[in-house]
């Protein structure tokens, strides 16, 4: 079948049907205009933002939370520039996004046209791929590309590049569904020799711990990893954007490890004898000082990516497939360890160093974080932006479910969670709250996408956790740089309360730890659109557990040095 009478906006829209587009996430300009002019006969659904940027972290966001390709349109120049904090999050998470990005006309490539920029030559280290299209008649194999390889394998950012003049033109190519990628291969299924080494190498263990991380989630292993670690009765660890793999309410669980992880993660992790990573990337802020790490354990490591092996640590096993395939290999070849002492040892650590925070002062961020997980019986959809609020949201709200939490991990990019939260708002059909944390610093990078959440009526409840501080890096000037702070005061922070309400938002203000109960179960109980909480919080409190940047697990502090309690000597 042929289509002669499509442009190649209308083919590149009917392409995005056929992949399941229901949404996208975008902002126009000049080059853009074929394709938005396109898409009011369309029955997509177009979600203008206030930024680039807040468009793209939308499109992750809602990729995220349902697990589809999110898709961005943008216009060329400072608008395609303006997307790339977005994609390079978006790809150091393996986040499946396709970003469509207008370019200057075939005729005036290379002349240093208005607004035009070499996007893909300057995304090309953010991206899984990227296309520059140079034929209308290519559109509909690129397109097919393009979502194939976004959504398959390790998922990522693809970049399609589209001149004005071929949007506008002709497309006189079929749709088509073959693909034709030589040497893109997707891992399936290990090597039978090598699971049935691991198995045997998991049978020899009596203190084994599970750590489960973000590529769990990804292939949807949820139920398999639960079933192996209660067939093997092995402890349980997750990373940052492994939260939710794995149920933290679970007896088995040990919450998060790493540089803010639980005390009796790390503990475990120190002790035990071998360490099975399923879809972890073994990240420094896991690892610490590497030469340290796991040196008298066996190490098995599943990835999808064949790059990881070895990347960061050797394993004894790598085994190269999908994590939910992988262990549907594995289950039949194992079955319960003699870990009962072991299981014991790691119950008494967590009795023994339980997640607490001080309850005397001002409002603590923890607090809030835990009375709305008390309110939502840990039921909500939750969305975190960069730094101390984010660790503890990670440490005190247990999230027992996959892409129930989200955040941006491997490029920790300041101003991601409201925007993600408005893009999970948008793919979620839950009766589930969605929830962002953002901090006082980071939110006010994004915030304009308050009219974007206003005029959709999203239901998001925005806590901005306020503490007059670029937190996370105070606490390093405090604890490392002898507490000079230099550049971390957020002093002229606007009224929150005040500025959401200029976009015609509720806003609700929380100060003393008595209110935080009563506002959070309005603020929950609030369906007519969003809400914004401003929580006014303690100054000066840092995130323990904590591990020096490159110490060994061994150098974790669970409380405050005392010499912390001394004033600040020079302040900026």
């Amino acid at each position: 079948m042929t289509n002669h009478t499509l442009s190649g906006a209308q083919m590149i829209l009917e392409c995005l049907k056929r992949e399941g587009v229901d949404t996208l996430f975008g902002y126009p300009g000049g080059s853009a205009i074929p394709l938005f002019d396109a898409l009011l006969d369309s029955n997509i659904k177009v979600v203008l933002s206030r930024h680039e940027q807040g468009a793209t972290h939308m499109a992750d966001g809602y990729a995220r939370a349902t697990g589809k390709v999110g898709v961005v349109l943008v216009t060329s120049g400072p608008g395609a520039t303006n997307t790339f904090t977005g994609i390079y999050t978006a790809l150091m998470d393996s986040s499946p996004i396709v970003v469509l990005t207008a370019q200057t006309t075939r005729p005036s490539l290379g002349k240093d046209a208005f607004q035009e920029c070499d996007t893909s030559g300057m995304t090309f280290a953010t991206v899984k791929h990227s296309y520059l299209v140079k034929n209308s008649d290519d559109l509909p194999r690129v397109m097919k590309e393009a979502f194939h390889i976004a959504r398959t394998g390790r998922p990522g950012p693809v970049l399609i590049d589209l001149p004005k003049d071929v949007m506008a033109g002709p497309c006189n190519a079929p749709f088509t569904d073959q693909l034709d990628l030589p040497g893109y291969k997707v891992p399936t299924y290990a090597p039978a020799e090598a699971v049935e080494k691991v198995a045997a190498l998991i049978k020899k263990s009596t203190k084994p711990v599970l750590l489960v991380g973000h590529g769990a989630i990804i292939s949807g292993a949820s139920r398999q990893v639960k079933e192996l670690a209660e067939k093997l009765n092995a402890p349980v660890t997750e990373t940052l954007l492994g939260l939710g793999a794995f149920p933290e309410t679970h007896p088995l669980s040990l919450g998060m490890l790493g540089m803010h992880g639980t005390a009796y993660a790390n503990k475990a992790i120190l002790e035990c004898d071998l360490i099975m990573s399923i879809g972890s990337r073994w990240d420094d802020r896991i690892t610490g000082k590497v030469e340290e790490f796991c040196k008298n354990a066996t190490i098995i490591h599943i990835d999808i990516d064949p790059a990881e092996e070895g990347k960061v640590l050797m394993p004894d096993v790598f085994l190269a497939g999908d994590a939910k395939l992988v262990l549907e290999q594995l289950l039949p070849l194992v079955g319960k360890l003699d870990t009962d002492e072991w299981v014991k040892t790691v119950q008494t650590y967590k009795k023994r160093y339980p997640l607490t925070y001080p309850k005397q002062g001002g409002l603590r961020m923890q607090h809030i974080i835990a009375t709305l997980y008390e309110q939502t019986q840990g039921k909500a959809i939750v969305t975190t932006d960069v730094g101390q609020h984010q660790m503890w949201v990670a440490q005190f709200f247990k999230a027992d479910y996959p892409r129930q939490f989200i955040t941006s991990g491997g490029a920790g990019t300041m101003g991601f969670g409201f925007p993600a939260a408005i893009g999970a708002a948008f793919g979620t059909d839950s009766n589930w709250p969605v929830c962002c944390f953002a901090g006082d610093g980071g939110f006010q990078m994004t915030e304009a996408e308050l009219a974007t959440a206003s005029i959709h009526k999203l239901p998001i409840k925005i806590f901005v956790m306020d503490n007059k501080y670029l937190g996370m890096v105070r606490q390093w000037q405090d604890m490392f740089y002898s507490k000079r702070y230099s550049s971390v005061s957020m002093v002229g922070n606007p009224d929150f309360v005040k500025l959401a309400e200029s976009y015609g938002i509720l806003g609700l203000r929380i100060k003393r730890p008595a209110d935080a109960e009563r506002v959070i179960q309005r603020a929950l109980a609030y369906n007519e659109g969003p809400v914004l909480i401003h929580c006014e919080c303690e100054e000066e409190d840092n995130v323990f557990p904590m591990i020096p940047a490159g110490a060994p697990l061994t150098a974790m502090l669970t409380e405050p040095p005392k010499a912390q309690l001394e004033k600040p000597t020079g302040s900026t």
